[in-house]
């Protein structure tokens, strides 16, 4: 059970954390980490309040990698030059992200009591990520899946759900809903059932907490209702496309697909661009471009997505501008495209904040 003061808070949304506030350090692999730091007034003006943490409420995978030099064609089969399994899911790569990035970050999810959940638990501990609402399902695997790496870092991947989305409550436990409650962001993804996105959507919107929906995942509309408490969507171009059945192959059709999200009730739209970069599309204002900062190698795109997303959440819930979150998140996802794997690439803050003073 976690515990929480009954005080009154100012927003978290508009507060700029310290940053050498330390980050969560794990205490032991039984799930059992020190309680959610409540952000609180001191009556010591001398005292610092902890920083609001960052909230991942979503899914963990164990990712099959076979790297392989092209996909197979339809009936055929080919070998894969090797093949390794390592902790991922959306859910779990954002988490550890804002983690390496020394920002206090809980993970919301699932996993199986099988040997993958074992591995994902380990990695979401390394990465500094408290687990204490970390379930596991006696009844579903833990999530997996399988990632068909090719020679230029581009990948494909097949997803089975498993504990991802079997047995989730139809109503969230009140311990979970006080994490969401306190946070000072939350950042939410389609890789699990969209009745648990809309419930912890619900509570943070009523505690004045802001939500990032990551469009990644399940390739299925989006409920109207989940978009009524989402305050930034984050889709990369192809995402986009489905969920507005718009064209999306050059910037002008880009603004208009944004566009079209913001007939759906979203006032913010942060959209992947691969190598293009990224673009922040506000109402009523001139979009924001960011474009890549270039890696010497590409060795994985896997969970570059994912870093870039977490990374923005963390540069924003800090208090910082718009183009500095843009510029921060597009750092962080650089670094990830250099090393194989998702949460194995997921890059700590001193190497950020190095290569945005190095690159500007």
């Amino acid at each position: 059970m976690v515990a929480f003061a009954a005080i009154s808070t100012p927003n978290p949304w508009h507060q700029s954390p310290n940053l050498e506030t330390p980050t969560i350090h794990p205490q032991s692999a039984q799930f059992r980490l020190p309680p959610l730091p409540t952000p609180s007034l001191s009556l010591n003006a001398s005292a610092s309040p902890s920083p609001p943490p960052l909230v991942v409420v979503g899914s963990a995978n164990a990712d099959i990698y076979v790297e392989i030099e092209r996909l197979p064609k339809e009936g055929e089969t080919i070998s894969a030059a090797t093949g390794q399994t390592l902790a991922g899911g959306k859910g779990a790569n954002q988490a550890v992200c804002g983690g390496r990035l020394a920002y206090p970050t809980y993970f919301v999810g699932q996993v199986g009591a099988d040997a993958h959940g074992r591995l994902i638990a380990e990695a979401l501990e390394g990465g500094g990520v408290a687990l204490d609402r970390l379930t596991t399902v006696a009844g579903a695997p833990t999530g997996h899946a399988v990632v068909m790496l090719q020679p230029d870092g581009q990948n494909s991947i097949i997803i089975v759900g498993g504990a991802n989305m079997a047995g989730w409550p139809e109503s969230l436990a009140a311990e979970d809903v006080a994490v969401v409650e306190n946070a000072g962001i939350v950042l939410l993804q389609r890789e699990i059932p969209d009745h648990v996105n809309i419930q912890v959507a619900k509570a943070a919107r009523g505690s004045g907490v802001p939500v990032i929906l990551d469009a990644g995942g399940v390739d299925a509309p989006i409920p109207p209702e989940l978009l009524q408490f989402i305050d930034i969507l984050s889709p990369n171009e192809s995402e986009l496309a489905r969920l507005t059945n718009m064209p999306t192959e050059s910037f002008e059709q880009i603004s208009q697909a944004a566009g079209k999200c913001h007939e759906m009730g979203v006032k913010e739209v942060l959209v992947k661009l691969g190598a293009k970069g990224s673009a922040l599309f506000t109402e009523g204002e001139e979009p924001m471009r960011q474009p890549i900062i270039s890696a010497p190698k590409v060795v994985d795109t896997t969970g570059a997505g994912d870093t870039f997303t977490a990374a923005f959440a963390v540069a924003l819930v800090e208090g910082k501008s718009r183009k500095e979150c843009l510029e921060f998140a597009a750092a962080a996802a650089s670094l990830c495209v250099q090393v194989k794997g998702a949460i194995p690439s997921m890059p700590d803050r001193k190497s950020v904040s190095n290569l945005i003073q190095m690159h500007y």
